[in-house]
């Protein structure tokens, strides 16, 4: 066993050289960040710079829902109320889409992007949402 042992001990001393052998590797030089800036040195949002953010045509609209029963179009649309996006339901059915669906409003389809949408479809199973024409939508109110 003691042979076994130092024959081992042996076995990893000469890995351990040979290793060492073997041309070590050179760190890569980087270039500074300030080179890659320029002359800008902030971060800047897109509204600041004057370009235009890709905007919606202005006869689009974007309805959620898809949800089969009242309770749940009431229970989404007080869950999107609370953050502050306003919404009208749809009267009739959607051509192509089955359920219940709501109407966001213009000025409130920037506060539901995607991650809102991930959250609520946690909660709604069968949410689902859309852009589409708005002269063949009917609110209710």
């Amino acid at each position: 066993m003691r042979w076994l042992f130092l024959l081992l001990l042996v076995l990893n001393v000469f890995y351990y050289v040979w290793h060492q052998q073997e041309a070590p590797l050179k760190a890569k030089e980087v270039a500074p960040l300030s080179l890659y800036k320029g002359t800008q040195q902030e971060i800047r949002l897109l509204r600041e710079t004057g370009v235009p953010a890709p905007a919606r045509r202005r006869d689009e609209c974007l309805v959620v829902g898809g949800v089969a029963t009242k309770e749940q179009l009431d229970a989404l649309r007080q869950r999107l109320l609370s953050l502050d996006i306003a919404t009208q339901p749809v009267a009739g059915q959607l051509p192509g889409a089955d359920g219940m669906w709501l109407k966001v409003g213009a000025e409130s389809e920037r506060l539901l992007d995607q991650t809102v949408l991930s959250t609520l479809s946690k909660d709604f199973n069968d949410l689902k949402h859309k852009i589409i024409l708005c002269e063949g939508i009917a609110t209710a109110e």
